[in-house]
């Protein structure tokens, strides 16, 4: 296979399971130098790390929490110690269905700190640099299509954060830095559909009467692709799964 990020460094958010794991670990296979963010799974993280570099790649693991400005900030230096440059910057984590979560929290995580943490990485990135935000159907259509009542307060929080952050289009081109968005459908193994399962199956029966989901896999190969693939403008949407949110 023909590495197509050799000597590029990347740091993914949210990269100690699920989606954020698979796509560092494709990462590393395609040669990137790779920063994994976890909050609080820091076992996990380093497991992540050790298959990175069992398939000779090379990675770190870096604890922090994005809603911190501090903790983004040491974050970010420390890529720039590790790697000597940033640049690609993969938005992952988000939050806001944990139960007892604070009622701001969603918006906190998924709007505010994916703004913050992009624009701060700006400041550090070359041009020809690529900020990738990952989000699902259900928020990037959200006010279009219906929304599981439980998923409601993080489809509302992701679509904020998308719009912020397709605010910032004019201030990262200025830099050079591109924006571009991947929107997946529910993503089957993820921890979203693991608790929609729980609080509302039928939601969940309702996505997979239209087709099977889109595996973990599937969608971190669409976002490599959308780190590596030529874009036509600015703020391009990569849509993975979901035939009938897209046919409006």
């Amino acid at each position: 296979m023909t590495q197509r990020l050799v000597g590029k460094s990347v740091l993914i958010t949210g990269g100690s399971r699920g989606i954020g794991a698979e796509t560092a670990e494709q990462l590393g296979a395609e040669g990137a130098l790779v920063a994994v963010n976890y909050r609080e799974k820091k076992r996990r993280a380093d497991a992540v790390v050790r298959a990175i570099e069992d398939d000779g790649g090379r990675a770190l693991a870096i604890g922090a929490d994005i809603t911190d400005p501090a903790a983004i900030d040491a974050m970010l230096s420390c890529v720039a110690t590790e790697f000597g440059a940033l640049d690609v910057l993969v938005l992952n984590a988000s939050g806001g269905l944990e139960l007892g979560a604070e009622p701001g929290y969603a918006m906190a995580i998924n709007r505010d700190a994916q703004v913050a943490l992009a624009r701060a990485a700006a400041e550090r990135m070359n041009r020809g640099s690529r900020v990738v935000f990952l989000t699902s159907h259900q928020a990037h259509f959200h006010g279009r299509r219906p929304v599981p009542a439980e998923y409601e307060p993080v489809a509302a929080s992701k679509r904020a954060g998308e719009d912020a952050l397709r605010a910032l289009i004019p201030e990262l081109s200025s830099r050079g830095i591109e924006l571009v968005v991947v929107s997946g459908d529910m993503i089957e193994g993820t921890i979203v559909v693991t608790l929609l399962e729980r609080r509302n199956p039928d939601a969940v029966a309702a996505r997979t009467a239209h087709g099977s989901l889109p595996t973990i896999a599937e969608f971190a190969s669409a976002v490599v692709d959308a780190i590596v693939e030529p874009i036509a403008e600015a703020g391009h949407t990569v849509y993975v799964g979901g035939a009938d949110y897209l046919d409006e």
